[in-house]
């Protein structure tokens, strides 16, 4: 069965289907974009942090080495305060590469802050109708969440920031998602893994994101879903809080699984919290019965490898290890 719907609005405001008719629509399929062929167009622009040309050249020359064509946004090399331009700069770039159907595929540049400024003013009528992969994370978990609701895929992956540093196993996973190689991902045994099978939709990002989002448009619908989950530079009480919050919004009790992803340089106060960011999160959903796998190679890391969020997958975690096999 092929279903085909066309979406004309200004955001989620103007939305004509009823929020039941939406959340039906999403629970039977997710929008997903072309994979790329070589000869595609790939857009690199910044929706947060500044960010020189300098700096995204070594993503610019992996992008031509998978023959691909680059277009460079004008948020590259543009400077307000911290931000890569104004909210209304990064807005106009953002939108004239989701509009522009020669454009395959928009890369972040960077995290930082700022997605969330821009994200109510973006129109995503022509994504929706013709879309395109979104990639990046950190602050990109904005994008993320907001276009997940929309019903759209997205590749978590690593951004053209990170490139020098990256492994190979990192760039190739994102390779891999862009021109939709097969992809399984084996990860080693935890110590705090709990076991167990499960199937769903794979979603999330960085939890401080996902925090910031509660009660928003942009809010994650994690319900009968995978939820990932990485962070950085984090106090480990705010990690407490950041999952309780999850927990008492109602996130946590339909999961399907969870992946822990890297919680890189977390902090402490000078009188210890008492608990590291893996205890806090095995507390939190130890009253529920799905797996949960930790050490998940994605996320604030060298190897961070790439993820298709709104993808169906398989989730298996036992004792010789955890196993991920995107399956649609």
């Amino acid at each position: 069965m092929t279903v085909m719907i066309k979406f004309n609005c200004k955001n989620t405001h103007s939305f004509s289907m009823s929020l039941i008719a939406m959340k039906f629509y999403l629970h039977l399929m997710m929008i997903q974009p072309k994979f790329l062929q070589k000869g595609d167009t790939v857009a690199i622009v910044s929706t947060a942090r500044k960010i020189t040309l300098q700096e995204v050249q070594p993503a610019i020359e992996l992008l031509k080495s998978w023959n691909l064509k680059i277009v460079i946004g004008d948020t590259i090399g543009l400077e307000h305060h911290q931000f890569a331009g104004t909210d209304q700069e990064r807005t106009l770039d953002f939108q004239q590469m989701l509009d522009d159907q020669n454009i395959k595929a928009i890369w972040c540049a960077r995290g930082g802050y700022g997605t969330v400024r821009i994200i109510d003013n973006l129109d995503f009528s022509n994504f929706l109708n013709h879309p395109k992969w979104i990639i990046g994370y950190s602050d990109v978990t904005v994008l993320h969440n907001h276009i997940h609701n929309l019903g759209a895929k997205s590749i978590h992956a690593t951004m053209p920031i990170n490139v020098p540093k990256n492994t190979k196993n990192s760039t190739k996973s994102l390779k891999n998602a862009l021109f939709g190689l097969k992809t399984i991902q084996n990860i080693g045994f935890s110590k705090h893994n709990k076991f167990g099978k499960s199937q769903g939709v794979l979603v999330g990002g960085n939890l401080s994101i996902l925090y910031s989002l509660l009660g928003s448009e942009s809010e994650i619908n994690t319900n009968n879903k995978i939820l990932f989950i990485e962070d950085l530079d984090e106090y480990v009480y705010h990690i407490d809080r950041m999952m309780l919050a999850l927990k008492r919004s109602g996130a946590l009790k339909n999961l399907k699984g969870l992946l822990v992803g890297g919680m890189t340089q977390m902090h402490d106060n000078e009188i210890p919290f008492g608990k590291t960011a893996a205890k806090i999160i095995i507390e939190a959903v130890s009253e529920y019965d799905f797996p949960v796998c930790f050490n998940f190679p994605s996320g604030h890391l060298d190897d961070n490898i790439a993820l298709i969020l709104g993808n169906e997958v398989k989730l298996e975690v036992h004792e010789s290890g955890t196993i991920l096999n995107f399956i649609s």
